[in-house]
């Protein structure tokens, strides 16, 4: 009885102390991220303290923006990592990469190996502006490379919001989607918390993340839930526990 009247949780009271992180930008100096070591260890004290238990931490790689590769990530990986034991954190902590879609990583995935969440499964991302033209085709050549994409963030590209059917092509042709948990709670505006509500009820998300890149971000996972379908949420939270490791 007044269900209806009962308030919201905060975001943070969803994380349970047992979530694994597969978004976030936490490694020192290499992207719009972490700018120096010592904002890699706040992130990653703030992460723990909001009840995430293990992080993989995704870089962007974008040649033309962020000209990343996987021996800069991983200098980067064990220097974080050595701050993290000597300031006590003992929270497992592992590195893959969020691979912006252009020209330059439709020749890259086919020449050298990526840096995946876990196993084959990689984390991807495209324009905020447009849609790669050739994208399906491309979501279709990363899984004859051997790998399963995982797109970070459908909600937040925009261009798809009044053409619904796109998303379900995605899915179709074997995409995964990530959800930003900060939709959630309308960092990015209502309008994209409201396209996260709906693939949420359609249950068209696989996984979630935090994108943490600063405090800022932290902070917001003080606030209430925006969104309606909370037990849809809940079981995409749930899903991250695949990534354990």
């Amino acid at each position: 009885m007044f269900t209806f009247l009962k308030s919201k949780p905060k975001l943070k009271e969803l994380l349970n102390g047992d979530f694994v992180d597969i978004h976030s930008h936490v490694l020192p100096g290499i992207d719009d991220g972490a700018k120096n070591i010592v904002k890699s260890v706040q992130l990653a004290q703030c992460l723990q303290d909001l009840g995430i238990s293990q992080i993989i931490t995704t870089p962007h790689i974008s040649h033309y923006v962020w000209n990343n590769t996987s021996e800069i990530i991983e200098s980067k990986l064990k220097e974080t990592k050595s701050a993290l034991i000597e300031n006590n954190l003992q929270i497992p902590f592992k590195a893959a990469a969020e691979y912006f879609i252009d020209y330059w990583f439709e020749n890259h995935f086919k020449e050298e190996k990526l840096l995946t969440l876990k196993d084959n499964y990689v984390l991807v991302e495209i324009s905020y502006l447009s849609a790669p033209m050739n994208l399906l085709k491309t979501i279709f050549d990363i899984q004859v490379a051997g790998y399963i994409p995982v797109l970070a963030h459908p909600e937040r590209y925009i261009f798809y919001h009044d053409h619904f059917s796109e998303y379900e092509k995605l899915k179709n042709a074997g995409c995964l989607f990530q959800l930003n948990l900060l939709s959630t709670v309308e960092y990015y505006g209502s309008k994209i918390a409201k396209t996260a509500d709906e693939l949420l009820k359609k249950g068209m998300y696989d996984f979630c993340g935090t994108d943490v890149h600063h405090r800022k971000h932290i902070a917001s996972f003080d606030e209430k839930i925006k969104i309606g379908n909370i037990d849809h949420l809940k079981a995409v939270i749930a899903n991250n526990q695949f990534f354990k490791f």
